[in-house]
């Protein structure tokens, strides 16, 4: 999911352009649909359109939300014939969606191996050794987390 995400600043989503560059390609469109989604609970295409704010094909509209679906930025259920739309993350949680989903498709391309792991580490330690203590921290308090978790089943 590698993308620039120029969405223009609301108080909004200042807070995640704040929490550093993401990374989601999205098109002028794309984005200003998001931003329509973001400023409403949730919508259908024809609701988005019956406001007149937006004068576009009802199909253009539709196909612009089922894109940012695809990219995981939606979430829908059908409503009718139709499908209403919600943000599938707050703006200030985008950075964390995409830079979690993609590394998950980086580990995961891989296969079971930890050369992943130690790519990641050695960029760490090259950007900044102390990381490595963060990291520590948070694989302890994951692991902690985790056990806590299988302690309740």
């Amino acid at each position: 999911m590698l993308v620039d995400l120029d969405i223009p600043m609301t108080d909004k989503n200042k807070a995640a352009s704040d929490a550093g560059p993401t990374q989601v390609r999205l098109g002028p469109l794309e984005r200003r649909m998001l931003e329509e989604v973001w400023s409403r609970e949730s919508l259908t295409v024809r609701e988005l359109l019956a406001d007149g704010k937006i004068r576009l094909a009802y199909t253009t509209v539709m196909t612009t939300l089922d894109r940012l679906f695809k990219k995981g930025l939606l979430d829908r259920t059908e409503e009718g014939r139709a499908f209403r739309y919600s943000a599938h993350c707050a703006p200030a949680e985008l950075p964390r969606l995409v830079a979690v989903s993609g590394m998950r498709r980086w580990i995961e391309s891989t296969g079971p191996s930890p050369l992943p792991l130690s790519y990641f580490v050695e960029a760490l330690s090259t950007h900044d050794a102390r990381l490595l203590d963060d990291l520590r921290i948070l694989v302890e308090q994951k692991r902690s987390e985790l056990k806590k978790r299988e302690g309740k089943k």
